[in-house]
């Protein structure tokens, strides 16, 4: 199965850990293919932000299992994160101004407009 640069990238991780990495060390949380490796995903984020990328870090995720009350064991699915970390000077922000303006990580009050 030949991977596009489209594929590779399933979606961004939306976490309060994710957001945190992605503001103060420009570092993207990523779901990626399960069939990625560190390349791909590095050339992946160079094509489609226009960024350079310094490093890149893949975890596996496994599903939980689960009990119903049928006695039933069900597993989720496993899934693959990657940690890409961005060179000095570039900066891509998933959340966008959306987060800042709900107040999200942020000790301060939001003013009413």
């Amino acid at each position: 199965m030949e991977l596009t640069i489209y594929d590779i990238i399933q979606g961004p991780v939306v976490s309060d850990k994710a957001y945190k990495q992605n503001q103060a060390l420009q570092k993207l949380v990523l779901e990626v293919h399960m069939q990625a490796n560190k390349p791909l995903v590095q050339e992946a984020i160079e094509k489609l932000f226009g960024v350079r990328v310094e490093k890149v870090a893949i975890m596996i995720r496994k599903g939980k299992r689960r009990m119903t009350k049928a006695r039933v064991i069900t597993t989720d699915k496993t899934r693959k994160r990657a940690i890409v970390t961005l060179k000095e000077g570039y900066n891509i922000n998933l959340f966008g101004d959306v987060a800042t303006q709900a107040g999200a990580s942020s000790s301060e009050p939001v003013e009413k407009k």
